[in-house]
């Protein structure tokens, strides 16, 4: 499959941080806001790593076409970094503790793991996190997950779904160049799978665990606020997100292309005014 490299182009987040952002920021729900606010904990580090895993090859790719895509993934992911740790201001501002979450994660994934891995291996995990992410961002294009989240948190989460979408084949295709062994691919997809779930899970419950000291104030008003939250469209990550995206990362001849996703990226991005 020949592998459409549309122009890309990194852009500053159309994001009012200034506007704060709501507790429990998803429909007034606390564990889907909770899920949401701990992969949301992966990122900075995460896109940081991408890059780094990418550019160690930067040498190796002749193609200018994907050498310009690959300019712009760096820019776009750097973009992407900077805005979530603004994002990390405002949950710090609620009172939440993420900073010893993020020593141990950054120690663990990135002065660990990383280190103690080839560069082909961190490029492969890289593909096969960014076909997570580009999964997730499907989702929130057009699945009405966000519709209920507060401004700040929906119009960051959207931008960066749209700019997820438009270079996700960035890494794979380099990857492809690179080693196009189906056996290092699977590989880095399983320490991808493996680390992935397991660093959600951790942020999950770290978030969860500071509401515990609150549970009597909230069990007080329960009965009077649950009824009035309104309904919130849940998708299952173990089903959307991992199941979905093992079944087609496993095909010998899977491309991120195939997923025909990138007019949702297009139509958001048109919608305000960045296409």
């Amino acid at each position: 499959m020949i592998t459409e490299k549309a122009p890309l182009k990194p852009r500053k987040p159309p994001v009012s941080f200034e506007q704060g952002l709501t507790r429990h920021w998803l429909g007034g729900h606390m564990v889907p806001t909770h899920v949401a606010n701990a992969v949301n904990l992966l990122f900075p580090a995460g896109e940081r790593f991408f890059i780094r895993s990418v550019a160690r090859y930067a040498d190796r790719v002749e193609d200018p076409a994907l050498r310009a895509q690959m300019k712009a993934f760096f820019g776009q992911e750097g973009h992407h970094a900077k805005a979530h740790e603004r994002f990390f201001d405002l949950l710090r501002g609620q009172g939440y503790e993420i900073d010893r979450f993020l020593r141990a994660y950054e120690r663990v994934a990135y002065d660990g793991i990383e280190r103690v891995s080839s560069p082909e291996l961190r490029l492969s995990v890289t593909a096969a996190l960014e076909h997570y992410t580009a999964i997730m961002a499907e989702d929130a294009l057009q699945a009405g997950t966000l519709d209920l989240a507060h401004p700040t948190a929906r119009e960051l989460l959207l931008w960066h779904a749209a700019e997820e979408i438009e270079h996700k084949t960035v890494a794979f295709d380099v990857l492809k160049l690179v080693n196009p062994s189906y056996a290092l691919r699977l590989v880095g997809f399983a320490v991808a799978t493996i680390t992935l779930s397991m660093f959600w899970l951790s942020a999950l419950l770290v978030l969860l665990a500071q509401e515990l000291p609150r549970r009597r104030e909230r069990d007080a008003r329960a009965a009077a606020t649950t009824a009035r939250l309104p309904p919130l469209r849940h998708r299952s990550v173990l089903r959307g997100v991992f199941l979905r995206g093992i079944r087609e990362y496993v095909r010998r001849d899977f491309h991120p292309s195939q997923n025909d996703n990138i007019h949702l990226a297009r139509a958001y991005l048109a919608g305000i005014g960045a296409a």
